[in-house]
């Protein structure tokens, strides 16, 4: 299999990103961002989807972290969309239900070639620590628009704020994971966006 890798470096007026990946990496993260809770949302996708992430961020963090988080999303959207190429012999699909305590959540992901996103989540509280919850929906929108998949998000339930997060972000890793691993039985193929598979 040919390597799956990716580098992208975004630069607007209020970020700087840069986002490298290896998704048949080990889970390796290193993160610098300035958003300390995104990185630790981040290192959880890289060591349950073992894909190796960098990821480093300067923004426009005295006004607020939306713009850096949404760019993080957009940029790690376009190295995923790199990486993977023209998925040939990938599953395609991939799921996961994860548990923290009292939380349970599920996400289903497809590169279908389509930006899609469901997400459902309702939070307890409005911020984890100084982190604003609602910037996580503004994440994986930015994700999902750039590396074009379908992603549906569901916590099914949660009462700590910190927990629902964890388990959508270590869920989002586990399907990563099971939809970019190679299928012995789609060797050479693309998988259809059309309907056939």
């Amino acid at each position: 299999m040919a390597s799956r890798t990716a580098k992208v470096n975004r630069d607007t007026l209020e970020t700087q990103v840069t986002a490298a990946i290896d998704l048949d990496g080990s889970g390796k993260g290193c993160f610098d961002t300035g958003v300390p809770f995104l990185e630790h949302m981040l290192d959880q996708v890289a060591r349950h989807g073992l894909i190796d992430l960098d990821v480093q961020a300067k923004g426009d963090l005295h006004i607020d972290a939306h713009h850096t988080v949404e760019d993080i999303g957009i940029t790690l959207g376009q190295a995923f969309a790199q990486a993977v190429g023209d998925k040939k012999g990938i599953r395609r699909y991939g799921h996961a239900y994860v548990p923290l305590d009292e939380s349970l959540s599920r996400v289903v992901i497809d590169f279908s070639g389509r930006p899609g996103l469901e997400y459902h989540a309702d939070y307890p509280r409005a911020r984890i620590g100084d982190f604003d919850v609602d910037l996580l929906q503004e994440f994986f929108q930015g994700f999902v628009n750039h590396a074009q998949v379908t992603l549906h998000i569901d916590c099914l339930r949660g009462k700590n704020a910190h927990h629902i997060a964890e388990t959508i972000f270590k869920a989002f890793g586990r399907a990563l994971r099971m939809a970019l691993e190679d299928d012995p039985r789609m060797q050479g193929i693309t998988p259809s966006t059309k309907g056939s598979l």
